[in-house]
């Protein structure tokens, strides 16, 4: 087993009064030559954003971007024509691919809005951009892991994560989240041995890998079949799991 840890404290930072954001890897003016990916997960950020206060119009290309509201109300536009609302029990996933447009504003006016953005190497570029919501709240069942994002059709989305090469065309990528009581044992499988996964810690705290890891904790694991996370606290998780690329 291989592991890393990425302590809350250890986060890029910036307010910028509208906007408070902690970057776990690399991103913007946050430059950390030893986080600047785990594998195919490129970013991971943690927002607060003020009421009626949001990200104008801008650019992405070869991309996948998941975003996932925590509390309040996300508001997306981009130039392919979507507008959405979404709130805690709902996913964003767009493909940037050959570039689009977009916006992510908060859509209240009195609340701000807390959500996690993610992004993900392709495993193909410049494909035609693409932007999906998803209800997942049927999936999120107490004490249980709510596979949503898989690349074979069972679940409600997917990326562009299925053959990161013409070799390895089982390389693939897996989201789940879930709440848990303290006390609980999730035994997670690995999909295959060319794979990692990143735990998230939203909320509680966990024991993993013989590390003890708390809100806005996370950390890596690979060279690994499977492994075992103990709830120590009320936890709400986030698992990312995604190919080993370099």
């Amino acid at each position: 087993m291989k592991k890393v840890v990425d302590r809350a404290s250890s986060r890029g930072y910036f307010d910028h009064g509208w906007l408070k954001t902690y970057h776990t890897f690399s991103f913007a003016d946050y430059y950390n030559p030893t986080r600047v990916h785990f594998g195919a997960l490129r970013v991971l950020n943690d927002d607060w954003v003020a009421p009626s206060q949001g990200f104008g119009a801008h650019p992405h290309k070869n991309m996948e971007v998941v975003s996932i509201p925590l509390k309040g109300k996300l508001r997306h536009g981009d130039s392919v024509a979507n507008t959405r609302t979404i709130t805690p029990g709902d996913v964003q996933v767009m493909s940037t691919g050959s570039g689009i447009l977009h916006s992510e504003y908060n859509g209240s006016d009195k609340e701000p809005v807390e959500f996690l953005q993610i992004w993900v190497f392709p495993d193909r570029e410049n494909t035609p951009p693409e932007y999906n919501n998803y209800n997942i709240r049927g999936l999120l069942k107490k004490n249980e892991l709510a596979l949503f994002i898989s690349p074979d059709g069972s679940t409600p989305a997917s990326i562009l994560q299925n053959a990161w090469d013409e070799i390895l065309t089982d390389r693939n990528a897996w989201f789940s989240m879930g709440k848990f009581d303290a006390g609980k044992i999730i035994d997670y499988k690995i999909h295959d041995k060319n794979m990692g996964v990143y735990i998230f810690i939203i909320e509680g705290k966990i024991e993993v890998a013989e590390e003890i890891l708390s809100k806005r904790d996370g950390i890596g694991i690979w060279d690994v079949s499977d492994l075992k996370i103990n709830i120590i606290e009320h936890s709400d998780l986030l698992l990312i799991e995604v190919p080993m690329i370099s």
